[in-house]
């Protein structure tokens, strides 16, 4: 029996369409010119340039440029530790599994640099069950309402820091040692909280060779958990990231 997770089995054939017992729910936002990407000095936005048409070349063809994390992307394990994957060697293994969603945007409205605690997961399992080994741990923050403008989504202040909320340190070391998680996901900039430094929570999370995933899009439209979700970035070879697909696989 092939059985790829404890919610999702099927035996020696699989369904002839998915789609009669699962629906699915897009949690990547579209690639365009607005994406939301990591204010470095040198990062540049999303360009989409048209380099043949129909009219003249009798084929419409077009040339993006786009830095690695930009709009729903991933980090790759070899984005802040060295000697780790780059996100051409991760599996099917690793990028499949069980989908949890664990939500602090009430806290975020008070106190836009919380953080997910230890504690925080702690209660959430108390009231939904312990999170499974190889789960896919994503924090709703709220932030994605607003992911349409740029200066609300980076929430800079006077000295131009960042401000957003995302995992704690304590909380990705529980995820990766306690509950071994296969990676985690934020709907804002990172997995790091805006005012972060030292970006803790990547070394934490790319050391174990597992994954992040940051603008994570429609978390409003997912459970708890009881679903699945299948991570599908670019395959690029020796890139520490990619803009990613992201499905969630629910029972219907």
């Amino acid at each position: 029996m092939l059985c790829l997770s404890s919610s999702l089995t099927w035996g020696a054939e699989p369904p002839q369409n998915l789609f009669e017992s699962y629906r699915f729910v897009d949690l990547a936002y579209p690639l365009n010119e607005t994406n939301q990407y990591w204010p470095g000095d040198d990062y540049t936005g999303f360009e989409l340039k048209t380099i043949a048409t129909i009219e003249k070349d009798g084929v419409l063809s077009k040339a993006l440029s786009l830095p690695e994390h930009l709009g729903t992307h991933i980090d790759a394990p070899n984005h802040f530790e060295p000697n780790r994957p780059d996100v051409s060697q991760l599996t099917p293994e690793q990028l499949f599994g069980p989908g949890i969603v664990i939500d602090i945007s009430l806290r975020a409205e008070m106190d836009v640099d919380t953080m997910l605690t230890t504690e925080d997961i702690k209660k959430w399992e108390k009231k939904h069950g312990h999170i499974p080994e190889g789960a896919i741990v994503v924090l709703k923050t709220g932030w994605g309402r607003f992911w349409k403008n740029t200066v609300r989504y980076q929430n800079r202040d006077a000295r131009g820091q960042l401000h957003f909320p995302s995992f704690s340190a304590e909380a990705a070391t529980f995820l990766v040692e306690k509950r071994k998680v296969r990676g985690v996901g934020v709907d804002n900039l990172s997995i790091d909280r805006g005012i972060s430094t030292d970006f803790a929570v990547h070394h934490i999370i790319n050391k174990a060779e597992k994954f992040g995933l940051e603008n994570v899009a429609d978390l409003d439209k997912l459970p708890a958990r009881g679903f699945q979700v299948l991570v599908a970035p670019m395959k690029i070879e020796n890139g520490t990231g990619g803009p990613t697909r992201i499905w969630a696989m629910l029972p219907k």
